[in-house]
């Protein structure tokens, strides 16, 4: 593996571990809670971060991004997919098996492939370099969403 490569796998690897011990310290009966009717409870985050992370191996492997045309179908895939995800063990076992594919389509990425502009079809583009890094920064913006649920039950403890 490509030296600067290794640094996204390990930030993926790394932040999935973060997020999983973060994950679970939600007590049993505030799994399914979340703060408003709309918001997202710990499970559903969970079952978001997971399952993305197969998202994300997906774009890494196949050098690409959703195009327009593609999206909805996309989106309803990957919501489907965060509904199957019930439980934290699922959460766990989807998550560690995505981020094996994360891993393993890092592991082909060349040198001229770090040159790459990904390009979405809706007037933005995407370096690749950035791609790399998302399994990484993805899973830091939910381990905060995490973080502040516990927060929203009382539990001010410190668990980084």
């Amino acid at each position: 593996m490509l030296p600067q490569v290794e640094l996204y796998r390990e930030s993926a690897v790394r932040e999935m571990e973060r997020f999983l011990r973060l994950l679970a310290l939600v007590p049993d009966d505030k799994l399914q809670w979340a703060p408003t009717p709309t918001a997202k409870s710990a499970l559903q985050v969970g079952a978001h971060t997971a399952v993305t992370a197969g998202n994300f191996a997906r774009f890494i492997t196949e050098r690409g991004i959703p195009q327009p045309e593609e999206v909805p179908e996309f989106l309803e895939r990957t919501a489907a997919a965060e509904r199957a995800v019930t439980t934290r063990q699922e959460v766990e076992t989807t998550y560690r098996t995505n981020t094996a594919a994360i891993v393993a389509a890092m592991e082909t990425v060349n040198e001229s492939d770090l040159q790459i502009v990904l390009d979405s079809g809706n007037g933005w583009t995407m370096s690749f370099r950035f791609l790399l890094s998302l399994p990484g920064v993805h899973a830091i913006n939910h381990i905060g969403q995490i973080d502040y649920l516990h927060t929203c039950w009382g539990d001010m403890e410190v668990h980084f």
